[in-house]
């Protein structure tokens, strides 16, 4: 079951090989504090690594039978994860993108409340990957108000 977790997180990963930042990304306004591109892959790298596992720490607590609800929440945080990429890269609708990503922030938090009451180490594996997440919603914001016109 984990290659299974970890397959299936990556899928949903692989939406930034479709819509790479390309031209579009580049001729963006941004903040001083924009990370640099090389960043972003070994960040999302690691935190989905570490999801995987979190899913899988999860099911092992007596499968998809026991777990439902809290496996649930995590393929529809993972859903909504995906869904962001071809909205901001693909689309270029930063509001929207912004509007998508508070709900994945929402989905996390209860993703990670579910897993606490599961597997506290589950739960804890989240924490990364919320604190980036809430980093990357205030960078959609902040391009999508430089960004406008």
């Amino acid at each position: 079951m984990l290659v299974g977790s970890l397959l299936l997180s990556f899928a949903a990963a692989s939406m930034g090989a479709f819509f790479s930042p390309g031209d579009w990304y580049a001729g963006l306004t941004k903040p001083s504090w924009n990370p640099p591109n090389w960043l972003f892959g070994p960040v999302w790298t690691a935190l989905y690594t570490m999801m995987a596992v979190a899913a899988w720490l999860v099911w092992r607590r007596g499968g998809w039978r026991q777990q439902w609800r809290p496996l649930a929440m995590y393929l529809a945080q993972l859903a909504l994860n995906a869904a962001w990429t071809p909205l901001f890269f693909g689309l270029h609708w930063l509001g929207a993108a912004f509007a998508e990503i508070v709900l994945l922030w929402l989905a996390i938090v209860a993703t990670i409340v579910a897993f606490w009451r599961v597997q506290r180490w589950a739960a804890a594996l989240l924490i990364p990957y919320l604190a980036w997440v809430s980093f990357a919603a205030v960078l959609n914001f902040t391009l999508w108000q430089l960004n406008r016109s």
